[in-house]
């Protein structure tokens, strides 16, 4: 068993391992279990009560934080020359088709989201096997294969983040930096899990939000009171 540092204890000593919190009280406690020097991520986990095996109980969707995620996005955009310069006016980092396509194929994917035209859908459907892994594959549920590029990248930018549940019915994501305000990381926190309620599928049953902890990227979790949330 690793041993644990004098900080990991510290913030340990701070957490009711057997109480649930309310959203903003652990927005607030998160800011004090921070050691690390450098701006940790937030994160929550949510189980869900659905079976992704089943087509019809998969939840996968996007939504904008309204305070953003607190670091910068990288953007590529696969589209054909008449959308290039809407794409960059835009503030895609970077814009193509053909010479990405091959660079993905060997390897590259130094991007944090892909946006793509329906034109463009036979050529980038082949990437499958690389992108999808890492989360990257273009998908028109969440509003990465469009026709209004310019408009995707703006949204990406500003905040809009896509999140989709696991193999073992989880949803993960990153709702800002320690360093945030805690309203604004409770604003963000609160948006996010509002869209996950809304996406509940009609064919689950029981349960809906099994769980749900909210952590920083170093630090111990907390369990929220995940009975607000199911409705």
């Amino acid at each position: 068993m690793a041993k644990l540092t004098k900080n990991r204890k510290k913030a340990l000593a701070l957490v009711d391992q057997t109480k649930t919190y309310d959203l903003i009280d652990a927005a607030g406690l998160l800011k004090k279990l921070t050691f690390t020097k450098f701006d940790e991520s937030v994160d929550v986990n949510v189980r869900l009560g659905v079976d992704p095996r089943k087509a019809d109980q998969m939840v996968r969707g996007s939504v904008k934080l309204p305070h953003g995620i607190g670091k910068s996005v990288r953007v590529l955009v696969l589209c054909t020359p008449d959308k290039e310069a809407e794409a960059t006016e835009a503030g895609a980092d970077f814009v193509g088709l053909d010479d990405y396509i091959q660079k993905i194929k060997e390897g590259w994917t130094d991007v944090d989201v892909i946006v793509c035209t329906p034109n463009v859908m036979g050529k980038v459907g082949a990437l499958g096997r690389i992108l999808g892994p890492r989360g990257l594959m273009p998908n028109p549920k969440t509003g990465t294969v469009t026709l209004e590029v310019g408009k995707a990248v703006i949204e990406t930018k500003a905040g809009k983040i896509d999140f989709k549940v696991d193999k073992t019915g989880i949803v993960h994501t990153s709702v800002g930096r320690v360093s945030f305000d805690a309203d604004k990381i409770a604003d963000n926190a609160r948006e996010f899990l509002s869209t996950i309620v809304k996406l509940k599928p009609s064919s689950a049953k029981g349960v809906y939000v099994k769980s749900i902890h909210i952590s920083t990227t170093m630090g111990p979790g907390l369990k929220l009171d995940a009975s607000k949330f199911n409705m």
